[in-house]
């Protein structure tokens, strides 16, 4: 079964670690590489720039991850760039596993949209304004505050639509979320957040939040963190289908995508280390929905997303 994925934090294990290579797939490297996106058929992983809280606040490590993204994933012979729709199709057409560019928080951006524009150009399609904490854009999710979006950051969302980059709320505060969701024209996505009513995390979203982001035609990437599935010590794929139900007793059977952020986590969701497990989420998936379900869960709503929300050309 065909496969996307909307969050993988690759490029930062690449960025501080010179020694790792995408093309390897040793244990005890990369969780996503090239040869396991492979074996899971996968047609679309997004490679999300995030730049730790050492490095952070400066554009360089952002540029710097920009160039490991073409020097090492787009250095594969089956690895394409997609910038917009017509790329997208042509994945599909040709068998090339699609690498779309997102940006996991714009402190280093320093509030100059310019930067974004440059950005536009090397390829980036999506973005969420903040990590956790507050930037100059907006305040996260686990900023205690609990602040809006700044009026730097209502600019940066205004011009995400003029771009057509997508916006990610995942990050967000419940404030941040409710601005960009009043004040953007286009839908927006939340690429790797679950449901708070079943697990009770900052970073999950609330039935509301979930139910405004279906009426906007947005996705939701249901994700992988264990502490974000479950607060149980041990986290089975049962208990990942348990956000999967909510989301769509509440409609959104048509809004879930995947958003595993493998790379990002250090413990797992027990038998869901990599890409080349996802056969057994698929399978746990297919005991509980239809076989047309569950491809629209593994990539077909996200595909459709992307043709209408990437540029045409």
């Amino acid at each position: 079964m065909k496969v996307v994925d909307f969050h993988c934090d690759v490029l930062c294990k690449l960025l501080l670690d010179e020694h790792l290579t995408f093309q390897d797939s040793k244990p005890g490297s990369l969780d996503v590489t090239y040869e396991r996106l492979k074996a899971a058929g996968t047609v679309l992983q997004t490679f999300a720039i995030y730049i730790p809280e050492s490095l952070n606040g400066r554009l360089e490590p952002i540029l710097e991850s920009v160039d490991r993204f073409y020097q090492q994933v787009l250095a594969c012979k089956e690895m394409m760039l997609v910038r917009s729709a017509q790329d997208l199709e042509l994945c599909l057409k040709t068998g090339k596993i699609g690498a779309l560019l997102s940006l996991e928080g714009v402190d280093g951006l320093q509030g100059q949209i310019s930067m974004l524009r440059i950005l536009h150009q090397l390829g980036i399609r999506a973005a969420g304004l903040t990590w956790n904490h507050a930037n100059w854009a907006a305040d996260g999710a686990m900023e205690p505050r609990g602040g809006g979006l700044t009026a730097a950051g209502r600019r940066f969302v205004e011009e995400c639509n003029e771009l057509d980059i997508m916006v990610d709320v995942s990050h967000l505060s419940e404030r941040a979320f409710w601005d960009v969701a009043e004040l953007s024209q286009k839908p927006f996505l939340a690429s790797h957040s679950n449901a708070r009513a079943i697990c009770d995390h900052p970073r999950n979203l609330n039935d509301r939040q979930i139910t405004e982001i279906i009426n906007k035609d947005g996705m939701l990437g249901i994700t992988f963190v264990p502490w974000f599935v479950s607060s149980a010590e041990t986290v089975v794929i049962d208990d990942l289908l348990r956000h999967i139900d909510h989301i769509c007793e509440l409609g959104g059977e048509k809004h879930i995508m995947l958003g595993s952020d493998f790379d990002g986590i250090d413990r797992y969701i027990s038998g869901l280390t990599h890409p080349g497990e996802l056969n057994s989420f698929t399978d746990a998936l297919l005991k509980r929905f239809t076989s047309l379900q569950t491809e629209q869960f593994m990539s077909g709503n996200a595909m459709r997303f992307l043709r209408s929300n990437l540029p045409v050309s």
